[in-house]
């Protein structure tokens, strides 16, 4: 079975323990849902922060969710200038038959404009 990166991003109001957790568990579901992933089909999982956030590590939002058993990695983004501030970023690294093309990325808040080819608008009778 191929391994497939499932990325997504979300913007965080503030830089606090509670909101870094919160809006990690926020994009995890999402990346969940969307995905219709299982714990066992995460090989792991690496999320990232902009240099404002630093109050609490993301991926204790996964161990919240019950994920003892994949291996999480935490890092800090490049700070670019003129970048967007307070992002949680994550790529999940799943084992799935689902094509690529399939992949249901999740860009929440105001991050759809970090990968706008990766969040294109659903036309009528797209179930892509």
């Amino acid at each position: 079975m191929p391994v497939r990166g499932i990325r997504g991003a979300i913007d965080a109001a503030r830089n606090s323990r509670e909101e870094i957790l919160s809006k990690s568990r926020t994009l995890l579901e999402a990346l969940i849902r969307e995905n219709r992933l299982r714990p066992g089909d995460v090989a792991s999982a690496i999320f990232s922060l902009t240099p404002d956030l630093d109050a609490e590590f993301p991926a204790i939002a996964a161990r919240q969710l019950g994920w003892t058993d994949v291996p999480l990695m935490c890092c800090r983004e490049l700070a670019v200038p003129g970048s967007m501030k307070r992002v949680i970023r994550i790529m999940l690294l799943v084992n799935t038959s689902t094509p690529a093309s399939k992949i249901r990325h999740q860009y929440l808040g105001r991050t759809p404009s970090l990968r706008p080819d990766l969040n294109r608008k659903k036309t009528q009778g797209d179930r892509s």
